[in-house]
């Protein structure tokens, strides 16, 4: 037969020489092997398979503690067969391993921690290649791996010092198959003494081991197993505040050290990245992935696991630094020895000499040692209750000149325990009141205490205020003093003081109305209570109505852009011109004809103080007036820069038709 030594069975990224024999002898001389060189630390520890030092319980008194662990283990191709010459795949013997370990740790003194881990095999799938005369039967089916006993003693270090140090070590128990085919068990026990290393930093945590797989010594196909030198190392970054999120590599390595010694069929090197996070401090979830590095058999191409774990978390130790066996939250003197007290104020301090009354003042000078007392200048009353006081002010009776009223102290024996002059009534004491005859306000500012408000904020006090509820301006006149330069708000109109002024004929708004503008607009900002707000646009009644209705629309709608522009919304704005059909003044005089060329803002709707929503006037009425005489073909009416009356006088009945017309029929007096 021809050689076989151009074949080679591959395990992960390795190649394993098999020795020439026929199909069948291989398949009797195939060993049983433990294919999967993961061991999951005990649950609780900082790794997924590199074991931890410390022994630690989550109970602040030492006690025992326990932590449970299910952990899924995955590998994919740990065990493949390929040509050496070519590096053809002929097949995976076991392309899928998935494991599942129940694993538990009990802690007890702090030192010691026995563990336990139950493998299941729960799936295992190959497509059993043969070639060149060779075959290989690949697992399938659940099946129990070999049960894992394990212990540590900690002998240097605690949970949270940087550097701890343990030994310990693991015992398998052959309860797994022992079938060469099942690749889940060796039918032997097996042992795994180690020297663990780790510890912890403020944001690091680390582990590192090192020992021996002791297992008997055997071949498998051509490559030797038996007993191994192991190690592995890993760090975790605590990347959140709470220090429950971890992240960080872990490394595992094993070869073997009979016969040839290592080489690369038999040397097992992962990696794996994982993160872990811990959730209400009792449970623990992790996930990892990584690479096979080398080609021993059991090395996969890739390996993840999972975990989730009852592990409650390890607290840092309350310190006691004077070592009574008090805490130092609870030791009233941490510094100094000391005794239990029920006292917190005592508690963990020296005894003190005796004290019937618990007052604090020593029997020995205690002048009412019975009694708890207060300190006292005078012998005889040191220690003694101290007098009566009626109005619960802090002064008592006896030196308290307002006995029955709740006072403050003072040097003055005639006034000790008397309420502070407040000559305005306010609240105020008359020492810290700025106005001192004009109740006011309480406030932190010394030059606005006691004073009266500033309710629309527009730095004059409410009572120099002339319009205290409209935002105005410094005026020496006491009557306009705070008051709008140009712009007054009533119930039913925004009223400007001044006209908003055009060019000729057109509906473009003049530079000289900007300011005025600007102050509508801001009235508007200041009283969202006004929902809807009409603003009309008038002309006189020279020119043509047709032209002078179009004229007056285009201001109104230039007005109510410019008030969008300014910010105010462009729902509480409705244009409507009226052009000469609304006079104020007489169509017949230039004084007259002046006023009726306007803009008006009038209220439509506002929301009432209840959140009510009504009508705060009416539409407006028109009504038409007839040009008077000399005025018929004019096109072009003009504006002029003379304010309109601040209360303007409404027009209740139209200007007298021209001698020999008749007057325009339906007129209705004007708002």
């Amino acid at each position: 037969m021809r050689s076989m030594s151009a074949r080679w069975l591959r395990g992960g990224a390795a190649l394993l020489a098999l020795t020439a024999v026929s199909a069948t002898a291989a398949a009797q001389e195939t060993p049983p092997v433990a294919l999967n060189r993961f061991n999951p630390a005990p649950a609780g520890d900082r790794m997924f398979g590199v074991a931890s030092p410390d022994a630690a319980s989550p109970n602040q008194d030492g006690g025992p503690g326990v932590n449970l662990m299910i952990l899924g283990d995955y590998a994919h191709n740990p065990l493949v067969l390929r040509r050496e010459s070519s590096g053809e795949n002929v097949g995976g013997i076991v392309e899928h391993q998935l494991f599942l370990h129940l694993n538990g740790a009990f802690v007890a003194w702090e030192r010691l921690n026995v563990n336990i881990d139950v493998p299941f095999a729960l799936y295992q799938g190959g497509s059993s290649p043969a070639a060149d005369g060779l075959a290989f039967t690949s697992p399938s089916g659940a099946t129990i791996g070999d049960l894992r006993f394990g212990a540590r003693l900690r002998l240097f270090g605690d949970y949270f010092d940087p550097f701890q140090l343990a030994i310990g070590g693991y015992v398998w128990v052959p309860t797994g198959s022992s079938d060469p085919g099942s690749y889940v068990g060796e039918g032997t026990v097996r042992g795994m003494p180690m020297i663990i290393a780790g510890g912890r930093f403020t944001s690091v945590v680390w582990s590192a081991n090192v020992g021996t797989d002791i297992r008997p010594g055997q071949t498998f196909a051509g490559v030797q197993q038996g007993i191994s030198l192991i190690g592995g190392a890993g760090i975790g970054f605590l990347l959140d505040d709470a220090k429950r999120f971890q992240l960080g590599p872990e490394v595992t390595v094993s070869t073997v050290l009979q016969g040839e010694g290592p080489s690369k069929r038999n040397t097992n090197l992962e990696a794996l990245l994982g993160a872990r996070y811990r959730f209400g401090g009792l449970i623990e979830a992790g996930l990892g992935v990584g690479p096979g590095l080398t080609s021993g058999i059991g090395t996969p191409d890739v390996r993840a696991v999972a975990s989730i774990a009852f592990a409650p978390e390890v607290q840092k130790p309350t310190e006691d630094r004077d070592k009574d066996g008090i805490k130092d939250p609870q030791d009233a003197c941490p510094d100094v020895f000391g005794v239990a007290d029920a006292d917190p104020a005592k508690n963990g301090c020296p005894p003190a000499p005796p004290d019937r009354d618990k007052d604090g003042i020593l029997d020995s000078v205690d002048a009412c040692p019975d009694e708890p007392g207060l300190d006292n200048p005078d012998p005889k009353k040191h220690g003694c209750p101290p007098p009566g006081d009626k109005d619960k002010d802090g002064i008592t009776d006896d030196v308290d000149a307002c006995v029955d009223v709740p006072g403050v102290p003072s040097s003055d024996p005639k006034l000790n325990g008397c309420p502070p002059p407040d000559k305005d009534g306010d609240g105020v004491p008359d020492a810290e009141d700025a106005c001192v005859d004009i109740p006011g306000l309480k406030t932190s500012d010394p030059a606005t205490n006691g004073c009266p408000g500033d309710r629309d904020g527009d730095t004059i006090r409410d009572d120099k205020d002339a319009c205290p509820d409209e935002k105005g301006k410094p005026n020496p006149d006491p009557t306009k003093n705070g008051c709008p330069t140009a712009v007054r708000v009533t119930e039913k109109e925004i009223i400007i003081l001044q006209q908003v002024q055009f060019d000729t004929g057109r509906a473009t708004i003049k530079k000289v109305s900007d300011e005025l503008l600007d102050e509508v607009a801001g009235v508007l900002k200041e009283h969202p209570e006004i929902i809807l707000v009409e603003v009309q646009g008038h002309t006189d009644i020279r020119g043509g109505r047709a032209f002078n209705v179009k004229l007056s629309q285009n201001r109104a709608d230039s007005v109510k852009k410019a008030l969008e522009k300014r910010g105010v919304e462009a729902i509480r704005l409705n244009a409507k011109g009226y052009g000469p059909d609304v006079p104020i003044g007489d169509n017949a005089t230039d004084e007259g004809r002046q006023q009726n060329r306007r803009v008006q803002f009038k209220i439509i709707e506002k929301k009432s103080k209840s959140g009510d929503v009504h009508t705060a006037v009416p539409a407006t009425t028109p009504v038409t007036v007839p040009a008077p005489t000399g005025t018929q073909g004019q096109t072009a009416p003009t504006t002029g820069p003379t304010p309109a009356p601040a209360q303007p006088a409404p027009t209740t009945a139209p200007a007298p038709a021209p001698k020999g017309q008749p007057s325009p029929p339906g007129l209705l007096p004007q708002k």
